[in-house]
């Protein structure tokens, strides 16, 4: 056999060992952790990686130590999962939480989007018994139902982009000299009320979009205060 063909046949057989051995580290169980055990990977001890959860996932988030470690600017995030505050911006007491309770279908969402931000650039370090994950580490019922509620945000979130992109938005900009201001390259600048976001966020808000003339008298169109009918453009506050 000629040197390249086994050189090639060697890479070959390499390439299928650590294939194997990829998928026999993926199969492994996942280290279990509690919350005590947790507690102590907060980033004080440099003899220790730090480590953080989400969702019940725990991470390694040791290459970050200058954001994760003491006087970082995530450092509550380290040694507990706090998954609540990835969304609340709540970083004390109370707010140090992985209870969503309360939360909107959007907000999950987001939890579970920053889940996947540390699937992706952290390493994986187990999973933590509690809410999310039992003794055995399986999911738990309110793991499953934070997985439905989140898809059901992502759902509404394409079907409000969806129907946004219908009608275009207006352009803005702010200055602290001048105030904002809305305007339209075509059309008129409304105020209309976002589809879906009571099931989204469990509030109503506004976005300012941009409306034909012959659309003005839809219902729910609301005029900038202090700015013409037909004006382009609106002065904001």
């Amino acid at each position: 056999m000629a040197r390249g063909a086994r050189l090639l046949l060697a890479l070959a057989l390499l390439a299928a060992l650590l294939a194997v051995i990829l998928q026999l580290y993926r199969l492994r169980k996942p280290k279990l952790w509690t919350v005590e055990e947790l507690s102590l990977y907060n980033g004080t001890n440099e003899g220790l990686p730090i480590l953080i959860g989400i969702l019940g996932s725990v991470f390694d988030v040791t290459k970050g130590r200058s954001h994760y470690g003491p006087g970082g600017g995530y450092h509550h995030f380290a040694g507990r999962d706090a998954s609540r505050a990835f969304v609340s911006g709540n970083f004390t007491g109370d707010g140090l939480t992985d209870s969503l309770q309360g939360l909107s279908s959007s907000e999950v969402n987001s939890i579970v989007d920053w889940r996947k931000f540390y699937l992706e650039r952290y390493i994986f370090a187990g999973r933590l018994i509690g809410r999310y994950y039992d003794s055995q580490g399986n999911p738990t019922k309110y793991l499953k139902g934070v997985e439905v509620k989140a898809k059901r945000g992502a759902q509404l979130l394409e079907k409000q982009k969806s129907e946004e992109a219908k009608i275009p938005s207006c352009n803005s900009k702010w200055s602290q000299q001048e105030g904002g201001e809305v305007w339209c390259d075509t059309g008129y600048p409304r105020l209309v009320r976002r589809p879906g976001d009571i099931a989204l966020t469990g509030q109503v808000s506004q976005r300012c979009a941009c409306f034909q003339e012959v659309e003005l008298s839809k219902p729910g169109l609301v005029v900038y205060e202090g700015c013409d009918h037909l004006s382009t453009s609106c002065k904001v506050p």
